[in-house]
């Protein structure tokens, strides 16, 4: 199993809204690392859900429920979508601040790339994550 951290502004939409849709496809992303990143997801695969722009936090974990199929929001058959369901929301947020003053996450993509709304996240980080989240 992979983990990724997926990123989407709260009033566009949030944690809380995909708990009430129980699933939701990630659509619309237009840049090709985010689009390589969509692609390698497998079915199973965990993701942080991070509230960006408002909030800047990781507050739940979503899981992949069906792999890179045609982003129906387009006719280019190049961009792809992911579906995800809820999978749990974390007991307490992590936010931006706290992985940007923890050195062992400086190399983590949401450090680095900050823009990039799909990111990998590696097992070491995963764990990190989890630990400050009280997971």
């Amino acid at each position: 199993m992979a983990y990724w951290l997926i990123k989407s502004e709260p009033f566009k939409y949030s944690w809380d809204q995909l708990e009430k849709d129980k699933q939701t496809f990630w659509d619309g992303v237009r840049n090709y690392a985010a689009r390589i990143n969509l692609r390698a997801m497998k079915k199973g695969d965990l993701a942080f859900f991070y509230h960006s722009n408002e909030g800047t936090e990781i507050v739940g974990i979503a899981k992949v429920s069906k792999e890179a199929y045609q982003d129906p929001t387009t006719e280019d058959t190049a961009w792809v979508a992911v579906d995800f369901k809820p999978h749990k929301k974390l007991k307490k947020p992590v936010t931006l601040a706290q992985i940007k003053a923890d050195k062992r996450l400086s190399n983590m993509a949401l450090v680095r790339l900050g823009r990039l709304s799909v990111q990998p996240v590696t097992d070491e980080e995963w764990k990190i994550v989890m630990e400050m989240a009280g997971e």
